[in-house]
């Protein structure tokens, strides 16, 4: 049973960066789409970004593009997500997720995805 824990959140200056990770044990990521989704005050779920497990596809919400990079190393059998020009909107609760095989659709809540972390909050504010 893959499991997977968020780490890296935390209070930052707008135009300020963070870098989120996504650690897994329990399986190899290597056959695994993975990706990250957020959610803020009040407003519904949004996927952020994703890889493929094939890693032949890649996408952004168009919010973040140019912002954020999604990358994996499966050796460590972690992912990341580097933010930089953060800004308040960018605030919220962080997810990372993984699915078996998975793709990487250019729309994220088109797919399920079964593995979620618990959450790490990003918080960008003066």
């Amino acid at each position: 049973q893959l499991q997977l824990v968020e780490s890296g959140g935390g209070l930052v200056q707008p135009g300020g960066s963070l870098t989120l990770s996504c650690a897994a044990s329990g399986s190899t990521l290597d056959y695994y789409g993975i990706g990250w989704f957020r959610q803020a005050p009040g407003k519904e779920r949004e996927g952020v970004s994703c890889i493929s497990s094939s890693g032949s596809s890649t996408n952004y919400a168009d919010s973040v593009k140019g912002r954020f990079t999604i990358s994996r190393d499966n050796a460590k059998n972690t992912f990341f997500l580097q933010m930089n020009s953060l800004k308040p909107e960018d605030t919220g609760v962080y997810y990372c997720v993984a699915e078996y095989l998975g793709g990487c659709p250019r729309r994220m809540s088109s797919q399920p995805f079964d593995y979620w972390g618990q959450g790490t909050r990003v918080t960008v504010s003066s």
